[in-house]
This record gives C-alpha cells, sequence and structure tokens, in this order.
C-alpha cells in the first residue's frame, strides 16, 4: 500500500494507473476508521480493480466553535486497517498541500445545501463539496463510494456530479450499526458510557417513527410529535434536527411515503454532534 501526500504525487500514481488500464475506486474519509468506513472499502472493491482511500480532516467544512481540534485522529492504526483492506493508496495530504497560500476557490451546491446540516452548519457543505472536487481532480477515479449516514452530504455529491458533468460513479453503502443500533461514527469515540445511552435516541427514535408509520400513522407532524418526546426523553439530548424529507429534493414533506426520509441530529450533553436517518416506510417492511 503506497502512502501519498503530495497532490501531484498522488496524479501521477493514478495516470500511471490509468495507461495500465486499471480502473480506481476513491474512498474519501476523515479517518480514525471504524467498520463502517471499512464498509466502504470492501465496496469500492468489487467496483474497481483498484481502491484508493483518502485520510484528511478538512478544516473548511468546520465552522467556528466546531469539533475540528476534537476530532479523533490516529493514522497509524489507519494506516493498519487499510493494509488489512488490501487498499492500493492512501492520499494523506496536510492542509497546507490542501489549501496552499492564495487558495481562494469555492465549489458550492445551493439548495440542498440549506436544508438539515446546513441550517446549523452554513459553512460546512461548501467546504465538502471544495475538497471532494479537488480530490476527483487529484485522484481520477471511476467511482467513488459515500455512506449513506451521511444521507445529505450524498444527496448533495450526486448534485455535484451531475451539474458539473463529473466522470465519477457515485455509489452509497447503507449504514453500519453497532450490535445495540448506534450509527458507526469516528465521533462515538468522544461519548462516555453515560451519554452513550443517550445516543441511541436516535436510532430508537427512527426505529418508533418506523412502528407508527406501519400502524397508519403518516402525518409527519404528528410523527415529529412522537420522535422529538422520545428524544427528549433521554438526558442530555438537544434536538438540532428532526426532519421528514423528500430522499432526493431534501424538502419537508406533509405526509409520509416510500420516499420519505426521517434525518436527525442531536446534540449529546452538549459535546457530540452525532447524525442518523432512514426511510420511514423501508421497502422491507412494507
Amino acid at each position: 500500500m503506497e502512502i501519498i501526500q503530495k497532490p501531484e504525487e498522488m496524479q501521477a500514481w493514478a495516470r500511471a494507473k490509468a495507461r495500465l488500464g486499471a480502473t480506481i475506486c476513491l474512498v474519501p474519509t476523515m479517518g480514525f476508521l471504524h467498520e463502517g468506513h471499512l464498509s466502504l472499502m470492501r465496496r469500492a472493491a468489487g467496483l474497481c480493480d483498484l481502491v484508493a482511500a483518502s485520510l484528511f480532516v478538512n478544516p473548511t467544512q468546520f465552522g467556528p466553535n466546531e469539533d475540528l481540534d476534537r476530532y479523533p485522529r490516529d493514522f497509524e492504526r489507519d494506516m493498519a486497517l487499510l493494509r488489512q483492506e488490501k487498499v492500493a493508496a492512501v492520499f494523506a495530504p496536510t492542509p497546507d498541500l490542501m489549501y496552499p497560500q492564495g487558495f481562494q476557490t469555492e465549489v458550492r451546491v445551493k439548495d440542498l445545501a440549506t436544508h438539515l446540516c446546513g441550517k446549523s452548519r452554513p459553512v460546512h457543505f461548501a467546504g465538502v463539496t471544495t475538497v471532494v472536487s479537488k480530490l476527483f481532480n487529484i485522484v481520477q477515479p471511476d467511482a467513488a463510494v459515500f455512506g449513506e449516514k451521511d444521507f445529505q452530504q450524498l444527496a448533495i455529491i450526486r448534485r455535484l456530479v451531475a451539474d458539473m458533468n463529473i466522470p465519477v460513479r457515485i455509489v452509497g453503502q447503507p449504514i453500519v450499526r453497532e450490535a445495540d443500533g448506534l450509527a458507526m461514527s469516528s465521533r462515538n469515540a468522544n461519548l462516555d458510557p453515560a451519554n452513550r445511552a443517550a445516543a441511541l435516541s436516535l436510532s430508537t427514535g427512527l426505529q418508533l417513527a418506523r412502528a407508527k408509520a406501519r400502524e397508519g400513522v403518516r402525518s409527519t407532524a404528528a410523527l415529529h410529535a412522537l420522535v422529538e418526546a422520545h428524544i427528549h426523553s433521554f438526558a442530555g439530548t438537544a434536538i438540532d434536527y428532526a426532519s421528514f424529507v423528500d430522499c432526493e429534493t431534501l424538502e419537508p414533506v406533509a405526509e409520509a411515503d416510500e420516499r420519505t426520509v426521517l434525518a436527525l441530529a442531536v446534540h449529546i450533553d452538549g459535546k457530540v454532534r452525532l447524525i442518523d436517518n432512514g426511510y420511514v416506510l423501508p421497502q422491507d417492511a412494507n
């Protein structure tokens, strides 16, 4: 496995592999890998000849007073995990290499970024789409895999690729959950035993909404009231949003149907912000 820091060297690696006829699938990450990330690597291995992972805690997608400094990092552990997955190359640049002196370009998707996380994190998605655009130009992949836990991010990346005619196939990978139902996240490492129990309010809130929808409750106002009360019944929880939205436009909906996603963002004990999501009426539940 090659570990590459400089963008020009990563580009050279990708071009050399392409000349040999190999296809490349990119898995962008911010590191501190868990089983959810590794599932992305395995999916990528089935899509292309070579898997390239990026490992970069992107500062431009963190706003003031967010957890950039507290975001967990363990480079050597990450490298050991990626070697086990037979990743061909890891692109691990430093911020000064990605954003050198004089950098002033931003890539922004307008409407989709105003919903959900975009309301409380106004700079976040411009940081995401800018860095992903750079990664696509540097790694030049044929495909890229993103986790469905970041549902809004996945929708925005798909819009970016379609609007900008970027020749990369975007593949979503389902959420990987821990045994108790908590969606796997690098930020879970910042949960202590007491507030980990509160973190389960997201997945159990989603289960509650699904159960009530199967019973015939389709009013999203009614479902929202039930989910909100459930999450607030856990000590230390503060809801950023609990939104019932269309799976493509991310616009709020009044009545739940097969296209409706419940997207959740909850602060736990004022320290850790977690997200989760799922279809209110998943196909296997109809």
